[in-house]
């Protein structure tokens, strides 16, 4: 894997950039656009979802860039970020050649899910993305979040939570994305009340019925998690970087080999990194779906 660090001109913002240390002249790659979380940064989303571990493996490359406002917390915003980040896919685009994109995917953790869902509503991401990995980022069709979902609050902080779950609720769901695109959900057990078993994306491409793979068990502990609650965190939010098990579900014979697939991390919550193996196979899924979407329109 080789590593290297994206300058926007305009802004002299920086990104990081993972991929084949041995990449030959024609090969084609898929290309993840991974965002963080509210209140994160680039760096901590690298760690969270380390893809880059496979880059060799799966010929990937990986840009991780953090977001421009940090008050009060750092979060994506439309304003500030998202011509930097058309930019950016301009740049890989030019840097690795626009024909060696077999496949492109939007890969957010958190606030960066639903920024990934929302930058699918604009045409440039719309006629260019292949796919959505939302981790913990929001599912097309609801899972509920669980009603203690969060970090440790005061009564007031968890009031106040409370109140504006019910006005989310209240407005009902966002609309599906109106372009076509594979859809994988991954979530912490802990941080939904339950997996609805059917998937109206997968609907939508005639998938069959919902199917469990093997689970996934890893032996080793992700690389990193919210360290600043320590022992007060909640099973909601996350505590200590430990092995685990996921279970898998795919929608088989999706229309156009769409990939549509659940994923629930057990005994997980929402900000304890991914582990080895689970990364891996929310990879190997990313790399088995149809691409192309940019060449094909001539992009």
């Amino acid at each position: 894997m080789a590593r290297d660090t994206i300058v926007d001109q305009p802004t002299g913002r920086k990104c990081f950039l993972d991929f084949p240390d041995d990449l030959r002249q024609g090969e084609e790659v898929t290309f993840l656009l991974s965002l963080h979380g509210g209140g994160s940064a680039g760096a901590w989303q690298r760690e969270y979802f380390p893809a880059y571990d496979y880059a060799n493996q799966y010929r990937l490359v990986i840009a991780t860039p953090s977001a421009a406002t940090v008050e009060p917390t750092r979060h994506w915003d439309p304003k500030a970020d998202d011509e930097y980040l058309e930019r950016l896919v301009e740049q890989v685009f030019e840097r690795f050649g626009r024909e060696r994109i077999r496949a492109f995917w939007l890969v957010g953790h958190s606030q960066g899910g639903s920024t990934a869902r929302r930058l699918l509503d604009s045409p440039f991401f719309a006629d260019r993305v292949d796919g959505w990995l939302s981790l913990s980022g929001g599912r097309i069709g609801p899972a509920e979040r669980a009603p203690n979902f969060g970090p440790p609050r005061s009564e007031a902080e968890q009031a106040a939570m409370e109140a504006f779950r019910a006005r989310m609720r209240a407005q009902g769901p966002p609309p599906p994305p109106q372009t076509d695109i594979s859809f994988i959900f991954a979530t912490g057990e802990h941080e939904i009340t339950v997996l609805p078993e059917t998937s109206p994306w997968a609907e939508r491409y005639g998938a069959g019925p919902r199917q469990h793979l093997a689970d996934v068990v890893d032996d080793e502990p992700g690389k990193i998690h919210d360290t600043r609650w320590g022992d007060r965190s909640t099973p909601s939010w996350g505590r200590l970087p430990r092995p685990g098990t996921a279970r898998m579900f795919i929608y088989p014979n999706a229309r156009d080999g769409r990939v549509i697939a659940d994923v629930v991390r057990l005994d997980k919550g929402h900000t304890e990194g991914l582990e080895p193996r689970i990364t891996e196979e929310l990879v190997r899924l990313m790399v088995s779906a149809p691409g192309g979407k940019a060449k094909a329109a001539g992009i």
